[in-house]
């Protein structure tokens, strides 16, 4: 059985970015949806007692759209944070050298994620084979880890994400995101990137849904 992630912050401590009233629906009622659909969906069927990873890649339909959304938070909610943190060196250098520059980077991916049509996720991958970073828009429940595009940072661009403190102003929300991203994590996922390629995605789903 999976079960709903603990998020490692007050939801309380984002200020003007995003409210604990948010973090209640978002993750208490969101995302704790897709778990228990999830849960609902894989059993007596062959997927039951499978990873997550594994679910994703191998499902369609309503139980690939939970799955995947149980993934897709999991990860958004490690991307941001109360503090304000810089990338590290080496994740700095590398997105110099994908992008130009961090002002460039900034500019590209706020502008990327408000032209997301609809409902869904803009996020910095690593190509798997190449190792370059890149942009990928995904829309409702799609996520690039069935392309075996390793994802490095997400922000969420369903409305039920920022609507309760900005409205339909999804740029005012982008902006708040970027100055509240966890560059930490962000590095951290680069790093294992680097060292073990997809199996890196696995790795992370496991930490947080371990199979018993």
């Amino acid at each position: 059985m999976f079960e709903l992630r603990k998020l490692p912050y007050d939801t309380g401590a984002f200020g003007d970015f995003l409210s604990a009233e948010t973090f209640s629906y978002h993750h208490g009622k969101h995302h704790n949806t897709y778990v228990t659909n999830l849960n609902n969906l894989i059993q007596n069927t062959d997927f039951a007692g499978k990873d997550l990873v594994s679910i994703i890649k191998g499902s369609s339909g309503g139980l690939f759209n939970n799955a995947a959304q149980v993934y897709n938070h999991d990860f958004y909610f490690d991307c941001i944070s109360p503090k304000a943190c810089e990338p590290n060196a080496q994740l700095k250098d590398a997105l110099e050298k994908a992008f130009g520059s961090l002002e460039n980077f900034k500019a590209e991916f706020i502008k990327g994620a408000t032209g997301v049509f609809g409902s869904g996720w803009f996020w910095l991958v690593m190509d798997a084979k190449s190792q370059k970073l890149e942009f990928a828009a995904t829309s409702n429940a799609a996520t690039p880890i069935t392309e075996n595009k390793i994802p490095l940072l997400v922000v969420d661009v369903w409305e039920h994400a920022y609507y309760v403190d900005h409205r339909n102003a999804r740029p005012v929300y982008l902006e708040k995101f970027y100055a509240h991203i966890n560059w930490d994590f962000v590095g951290k996922a680069y790093e294992w990137a680097l060292k073990e390629g997809v199996n890196s995605i696995t790795f992370y789903a496991n930490e947080l849904h371990p199979i018993s």
